[in-house]
């Protein structure tokens, strides 16, 4: 835990190089913590080193298959990677673990958008939204989707909504 508390505090203070190296050590006493490794996997992430990211966040999934921010994080980083099939399965094992995740939600929709599959998403951003109603992230996202169907209207309502819960980058 030692090592592992060291990786997050040098994370905080931006050694992320020295923050891994930190969570190795923890692996390396104790190979079997999850939370260590998905630690490890979110600071590579962060630092856009996404296939290594997948690696560390497997490690987790594999020590606590139910860990849904592990599934999460992988789904992230598959994204990154342009693997959008992959990276929805890793969002539907997520929400399967916890339904009430909106960021999964949301992040599902954003990869079915990638793949064109905007009715879909659509579908994902109103899970969403049906769990946090104030999302605006989730809105927009909307939007944007209907848009892409050419569903002026709606995206227009749902982009009003976004901006009134707060949105504020400009429409695009």
């Amino acid at each position: 835990m030692a090592w592992d508390n060291k990786g997050s505090t040098l994370g905080k203070l931006g050694k992320y190089d020295e923050a891994i190296k930190a969570y190795d050590e923890a692996i390396r006493v104790d190979p079997e913590h999850a939370r260590t490794w998905y630690n490890k996997g979110v600071e590579l992430y962060g630092l856009g080193k996404y296939d290594e990211a997948i690696k560390a966040l497997d490690g987790a999934i594999r020590i606590d298959p139910e860990f849904a921010w592990a599934w999460y994080n992988k789904g992230n980083a598959l994204c990154s990677l342009g693997r959008y099939d992959e990276a929805i399965r890793a969002y539907d094992e997520a929400i399967r673990i916890d339904p009430e995740d909106t960021w999964a939600w949301h992040n599902k929709g954003m990869a079915l958008c990638s793949l064109g599959k905007c009715d879909e998403a659509i579908k994902a951003y109103d899970e969403a939204i049906r769990l946090d109603p104030e999302d605006e992230y989730a809105w927009y996202s909307k939007a944007s989707a209907l848009r892409m169907l050419h569903r002026n209207s709606e995206a227009e309502a749902a982009y009003k909504r976004a901006l009134e819960l707060g949105y504020s980058r400009s429409w695009h």
